[in-house]
C-alpha cells in the first residue's frame, strides 16, 4: 500500500466509477419526468424533425440538439438515462481540462473543485435526463470547451485565430441555445486576466490585452443579448415572463441585499450542507439505509486515491483566498437568468434546475474555504472526501426518489388502462391532482395519448389532462360549467374540446384510480376531498369511456410490463363491471380479490363490492361489510348512504327495502 501510487492520467479513468456510483446504480428502474414525457410523445408520433418547429416559440436554436439526440436515443428511458451518465462523465472531464489550463500548477485544487462539480448536490434534476441533457447539458459542456479553447488558445499563440473561431463556435451553441449561462460571459474575461499574467504585469498594459482578447466573444455577448430582448419582445416567445432588468428598478436596496444573501446561502452553503442528513437521520427504512451504505463504501476508496494521487500537494492560502471571491462573483452571476425571470431558487424541488448556472461557482467557493481554512493535508484530504461521499449519497437519494415516482407513475397508468379499455377522442380529464411529485397535468397527457390514441393524426391532441387545482379561473379553464370551450396549444399540436366532454378522475395518495360521476362518486360521497375536485364531479361523463374496447397493446420500454393482478386489477375490473351494469361480475370479481387476501386500503373501495352484493340478493353480506369498513373510518357514512339510498329507491323486494332501511339508519343516514 505504501508504494501504491496514482499518476494524473488515472484522473478521467476515476471520473467514471465515481460518475457510475453518483448517478448510474438505479438507471434500469428510472424513466420519464416532468417535460421528458411530451418530448418521448414527439419524438414517437411527430419525429425528431418536430422539435425544430416545437421550439421556435421557447428556444429556438435548442431545436437542432433535440433533433440530434433523439434520433439517436429516441424515447426510451433506458436510452437516456444512459446518455445522461455520459454527458455527465464529459461535463467533469470539460470542467477539469478547462481549470486544469487555468491553473497549471494547482492540480489537486483544480482536481477538487472537479470532483465537487461532479456530485453537486444543490442540483437534482438529473434524471429528467431527456429534458435536462438537452436543455441544460450540453450546452453547459459547449460553454465550457469553449473556455477551454479560448484557454488554449491563448496559450498556443500559433493557434490563437482557429482557436478563437472555434471557441466562438461552441460559445455560440452554449449561449444561444438557452438562457441559463448569459450571466457566466464575464467569468471569460476573469480568466483571461489570470491568463495574462504570464505575458503583462503591469496592470494597464495587462487589462488593454484582457480586453482585445475578450474582444470577439464580448460582442457575440453583446448580440446575444439584443436578440434575447428582442425575442422576448417580438410575441414570438411563449415561456416566462421575463423584464430584464426591471427588477432592479423594483427592488429595494435591501431587497436586492436580502436576494444575495439567499443565493449564497442556497447554492454556496445549504446546499452542501443537506447532505449531512443522510448521516444524521435515524436509518428506518432501506431507502435511509442505502445512502449512509454507498457513503462508508465511497469515503475510504476515494481518501486513498486522492492520498495516492501523486499531484502537487502543497497548500496556498492566496489561491483559497482567490477562489473565495471568484467563487461568490460566478454564483451570483449564475442567478442573473432565474432571477430576471422572477423565479425562485430552492432545494430539492423542480426549482433547482436553475442551480445547474450556479454549481460551477459553489465548487469554486466550497475548494477556496477548504484550501484557505484547512492547513493540514491529510484533514484537507479527509475533508473533501467526506463532502464528495456526502454527494454521492445525496444523488443516490435523489435517484431512489425519482424511482418511487417512475414506479407511481406506472402504477397510475396501468390502473387507467385497467379501468379505461378506451375513450372517445376529445375527452377532457379533470382531476385536482396526482400523487406525483414531477410530473405536471400536460406532461401527464403525453401518455395517456400514447395509451388511447396511438394513430394520433396531428395537428390534433385527441386528449387533454387538467389539473383544476392549477388551471382553474385562468384562460384554459374558467370555470366548471357545462359548455366551456377549452382549448390547449401543446407544442406544435392542439386539443380542442369542451367541458362537455369531460372525464372527472381521482388518484388518492393510498388508494386506486376512480373514475368519478354524479350518481356512484359524487361530490356527496367524497365531500372530504378538495373542492377543486368535487365541484369538477357535476361534469364527469363516464360515457367516454367504451367500455366494450379491446385495450390497446401497451410499449413495455415505457410502461414496463403488466403488474400483477393485486387489489388495484380487481377493483378496476369492478369499477368498469359496474358501469357496464353486470353486477354478478361485479361480486365475482370481489371475491377472487379476497380469496387471494386483497382487500383495499381505502375503504371507499368497498362501496363497488357492497352494491354488488346488495342487488345480487346478498344484502347480508353487504351489510356486513358496510358497518366494518364504517367502524374503520366514519367519513366513509356518506358514501355508505348514498349507496343504501340507491339500493332502497332501485328496490320493489320487501325484504331488501326493510333490511336496506334498517342499516341507514343505523349508520345515522336519516339524523
Amino acid at each position: 500500500m505504501n508504494r501504491l501510487r496514482f499518476s494524473q492520467g488515472s484522473i478521467p479513468y476515476a471520473f467514471l466509477p465515481l460518475t457510475i456510483l453518483s448517478y448510474g446504480l438505479l438507471i434500469p428502474w428510472l424513466g420519464f419526468y416532468w417535460d421528458d414525457w411530451p418530448f418521448a410523445w414527439i419524438s414517437h408520433f411527430l419525429g425528431p424533425a418536430e422539435f425544430i418547429r416545437a421550439f421556435l416559440p421557447f428556444r429556438p436554436f435548442l431545436g437542432p440538439i433535440f433533433f440530434l439526440t433523439t434520433s439517436l436515443f429516441h424515447e426510451s428511458p433506458l436510452a437516456w438515462q444512459i446518455a445522461a451518465l455520459i454527458v455527465r462523465f464529459l461535463l467533469v472531464f470539460t470542467a477539469w481540462r478547462l481549470f486544469s489550463i487555468l491553473w497549471v500548477n494547482h492540480k489537486r485544487q483544480v482536481l477538487t473543485i472537479s470532483l465537487l462539480l461532479l456530485v453537486f448536490p444543490g442540483y437534482s434534476q438529473h434524471w429528467v435526463a431527456f429534458t435536462h441533457i438537452n436543455q441544460e447539458l450540453i450546452p453547459l459542456i459547449s460553454y465550457l470547451a469553449s473556455f477551454f479553447i479560448t484557454a488554449w488558445g491563448v496559450k498556443n499563440n500559433e493557434r490563437y485565430l482557429p482557436a478563437t473561431i472555434t471557441a466562438l463556435m461552441l460559445m455560440f451553441w452554449g449561449l444561444f441555445t438557452t438562457e441559463y449561462y448569459i450571466g457566466l460571459e464575464p467569468l471569460r474575461f476573469l480568466m483571461l486576466w489570470f491568463l495574462v499574467r504570464e505575458l503583462s504585469t503591469e496592470y494597464h498594459s495587462r487589462m488593454i490585452l484582457t480586453l482585445k482578447l475578450w474582444l470577439p466573444y464580448l460582442i457575440l455577448w453583446i448580440f446575444n443579448g439584443i436578440w434575447l430582448f428582442y425575442y422576448y419582445r417580438s410575441g414570438v416567445y411563449q415561456s416566462y415572463e421575463v423584464a430584464a432588468f426591471d427588477f432592479l428598478r423594483s427592488y429595494t436596496l435591501t431587497e436586492i441585499g436580502r436576494e444575495i444573501i439567499n443565493t449564497l446561502t442556497t447554492a454556496g452553503f445549504n446546499a452542501w450542507i443537506q447532505t449531512f442528513r443522510l448521516i444524521t437521520q435515524i436509518p428506518d427504512n432501506l431507502s435511509k439505509v442505502l445512502p449512509i451504505v454507498l457513503v462508508l463504501f465511497s469515503f475510504p476508496l476515494i481518501s486513498i486515491y486522492l492520498y495516492k494521487l501523486n499531484l502537487n500537494q502543497s497548500s496556498e492560502k492566496r489561491w483559497g483566498l482567490q477562489m473565495i471571491f471568484v467563487g461568490i462573483f460566478a454564483i451570483l452571476l449564475g442567478r442573473l437568468p432565474s432571477w430576471a425571470a422572477n423565479l425562485p431558487i430552492t432545494l430539492q424541488s423542480s426549482y433547482d434546475r436553475f442551480m445547474v448556472s450556479m454549481m460551477i461557482g459553489s465548487c469554486m467557493l466550497l475548494a477556496g474555504l477548504i484550501e484557505f481554512f484547512i492547513r493540514n493535508e491529510k484533514i484537507k484530504i479527509l475533508t473533501i472526501s467526506l463532502v464528495i461521499t456526502l454527494g454521492i449519497g445525496q444523488q443516490f437519494n435523489n435517484a431512489n426518489i425519482f424511482r418511487h415516482d417512475w414506479a407511481k407513475q406506472k402504477e397510475i397508468l396501468w390502473q387507467f388502462y385497467w379501468r379505461i379499455p378506451s375513450m372517445e377522442p376529445g375527452t377532457l380529464i379533470l382531476t385536482h391532482q396526482l400523487p406525483l411529485d414531477y410530473e405536471t397535468d400536460l406532461s401527464f397527457t403525453a401518455p395517456l395519448n400514447w395509451i388511447y390514441a396511438p394513430k394520433v393524426i396531428p395537428p390534433e391532441l385527441p386528449n387533454v389532462l387538467l389539473f383544476t387545482e392549477k388551471r382553474l379561473g385562468g384562460p384554459t379553464l374558467p370555470e366548471l360549467k357545462t359548455g366551456i370551450p377549452v382549448t390547449i396549444r401543446y407544442r406544435t399540436v392542439s386539443y380542442h374540446g369542451s367541458t362537455s366532454n369531460a372525464l372527472v378522475i381521482f388518484v388518492p395518495s393510498s388508494g386506486c384510480l376512480r373514475v368519478m360521476d354524479p350518481i356512484y362518486a359524487n361530490g356527496k360521497v367524497y365531500e372530504k376531498e378538495s373542492k377543486f375536485l368535487t365541484d369538477a364531479i357535476p361534469l364527469s361523463n363516464p360515457s367516454r369511456i367504451l367500455v366494450d374496447s379491446i385495450p390497446p397493446d401497451l410499449p413495455r420500454s415505457l410502461f414496463g410490463d403488466e403488474p400483477a393482478h393485486t387489489w388495484c386489477y380487481f377493483y378496476e375490473k369492478t369499477e368498469l363491471a359496474r358501469q357496464k351494469g353486470d353486477w354478478s361480475n361485479v361480486v365475482a370479481l370481489g371475491e377472487e380479490a379476497l380469496a387471494q387476501g386483497y382487500k383495499p386500503t381505502d375503504p371507499f373501495e368497498w362501496l363497488t363490492i357492497i352494491e354488488g352484493y346488495a342487488r345480487t340478493d346478498n344484502v347480508e353480506a353487504a351489510i356486513q361489510i358496510s358497518r366494518n369498513s364504517l367502524q374503520a373510518d366514519p367519513k366513509f357514512r356518506k358514501g355508505l348512504c348514498n349507496l343504501w339510498g340507491r339500493v332502497l329507491d332501485s328496490t320493489d323486494q320487501a325484504n331488501v327495502e326493510e333490511m336496506a332501511t334498517t342499516i341507514m339508519a343505523d349508520i345515522g343516514c336519516f339524523s
